[in-house]
């Protein structure tokens, strides 16, 4: 999977807001060129909530253990909940063994290295093992997300 390939299908979701920092817009330059996808159905950016899924395409402070400074490498990360956190993992998001997993590997969904203990995975270059199974996390966060919003409305 291409990142284009992933923000067509999100953004192709009912009431998704994608959100591409870029200079110039007022967002923090180390979030320029990365994707934040947001439940919005009004299409006006949430100031009080996460996104429920995104794309890095590069290393940020203190999550450099991906290595996203690699030529074509990008990481989608997804917040699937915890009981499909679980199912991946085989651990509660509070006993993610960091020091345990190869968070570099292309095409291997993980726990995220950094908010693996709040319950997001990710995974490296998504590929022909990781496609449909990050297609159907990207729609369970969706719909997670899409929940989240009602109960607050």
């Amino acid at each position: 999977m291409k990142p284009e390939e992933i923000i067509e299908y999100v953004d192709g979701l009912d009431g998704v807001l994608t959100v591409q920092p870029a200079e110039g817009d007022g967002s923090p330059e180390v979030a320029w060129g990365d994707t934040f996808f947001f439940y919005a159905p009004d299409g006006v950016m949430p100031t009080n909530t996460q996104p429920f899924a995104t794309i890095v395409t590069k290393n940020y402070p203190e999550d450099e253990l991906s290595r996203l400074d690699r030529p074509d490498t990008f990481r989608l990360n997804i917040a699937a909940g915890k009981e499909n956190f679980v199912k991946w993992t085989g651990h509660a998001p509070r006993e993610t063994p960091t020091a345990e997993i190869d968070h570099s590997a292309a095409d291997t969904l993980m726990a995220h290295p950094v908010y693996g203990t709040v319950g997001w995975l990710a995974v490296v270059n998504p590929g022909p093992r990781t496609e449909a199974d990050a297609r159907e996390l990207l729609h369970t966060a969706y719909e997670l997300a899409r929940s989240r919003y009602e109960r607050r409305a």
